[in-house]
């Protein structure tokens, strides 16, 4: 029997993640046998500094690449929100999974909805993007830093160090949790983050081997909405210090996509919306892009868009298309 080596988070969600990709594995390839390796990644284990004080989302994944480098793990599964918009190259993604919610979600023991929060409630959150979209729409709220696993989080609300605080929705469904969401906040209203619950698989760009496996698991909309995502992002640089949201839904043949970028300072914001053939997702994301750049974009992020008009090789998604095709390519 062969085997495939995960490695995992080891939070109760990024494992439950981890089962659930095993459980797709093995429906399609009963022959292998899997097992999950749980680390605690440097970004799990720093709760008392926000994200982009430490180097960013990207810590929550480093550490898996490296196991995948070393050769202790075969594929890596992660919340793909979490994944940096920009890649390397010894790295790559052949597969995302369909997509759960990609709502955030209010979470409250006091409140049923964020417009019943009074003036000065504390709100819980450590999210650039989510603290933009705070002040935008909820400005007599106070926020206060919130960082640790779901779990963790839902503890201090229920000590009482927040009023209610915001999560993202498919991770309390993901965990059996969603009994504690108070309101879902409308993905055209409350703009989620690129890749917001979807979930990817990593592996090393040499496995071509795990690339075809894995591919057969890959969501074809999901794929394109979230590459759209993710593009939009890599074209305005950003990263965990950048308010950023972008949303990409598909209906039919067409893809519809809002974005918004922010200065969480001068709050200031850029919003864009447009809409298009799916399978045109990249020109799309570029549509956006050029929309928020005429809005003011560079102005509120106080620099020059300087990606726009490079390539997309570093957004290190694979594009299989039909694993019967013999050409395969990277993206």
């Amino acid at each position: 029997m062969q085997e495939l080596k995960i490695i995992s988070r080891n939070s109760p969600l990024a494992m439950a993640q981890a089962n659930f990709v095993k459980e797709k594995i093995n429906v399609l390839y009963p022959e292998f046998k899997i097992k999950i390796i749980g680390i605690t990644t440097i970004g799990d284990k720093i709760l008392d500094k926000a994200l982009d004080k430490i180097g960013g989302k990207g810590l929550f994944i480093k550490e898996l690449q490296q196991q995948l480098l070393d050769a202790e793990a075969d594929l890596a599964v992660h919340s793909f929100k979490d994944v940096p918009v920009i890649g390397f190259s010894e790295f790559v993604i052949p597969a995302v999974l369909q997509r759960g919610d990609a709502t955030d979600c209010f979470i409250s023991n006091k409140y049923n909805k964020l417009e019943e929060m009074p003036d000065g409630a504390v709100l819980g959150t450590s999210s650039a993007r989510r603290i933009a979209l705070i002040k935008q729409h909820y400005p007599n709220l106070k926020i206060k830093m919130l960082r640790g696993n779901v779990q963790t989080r839902l503890s201090k609300l229920d000590n009482n160090e927040y009023d209610g605080i915001i999560l993202a929705s498919a991770g309390l469904i993901r965990l059996n949790l969603d009994n504690r969401i108070k309101q879902k906040l409308a993905a055209n209203f409350f703009i989620p983050a690129p890749g917001q619950g979807a979930i990817a698989i990593e592996v090393l760009s040499s496995r071509l081997d795990l690339m075809l496996l894995l591919a057969n698991l890959d969501d074809n909309d999901t794929f394109l909405a979230t590459g759209a995502e993710r593009e939009v992002g890599r074209l305005i640089g950003s990263d965990c210090s950048v308010p950023i949201g972008v949303h990409a839904y598909i209906i039919g043949p067409n893809m519809y996509i809002t974005a918004i970028v922010a200065n969480n300072e001068t709050g200031e914001f850029c919003i864009s919306s447009c809409s298009g053939i799916k399978v045109n997702y990249l020109s799309l994301a570029k549509n956006i892009v050029s929309q928020l750049i005429s809005s003011g974009v560079e102005k509120i992020l106080n620099r020059p868009i300087n990606n726009f008009n490079a390539m997309n090789t570093t957004s290190y998604l694979s594009d299989l298309g039909d694993i019967n095709d013999i050409d395969i390519i990277l993206k």
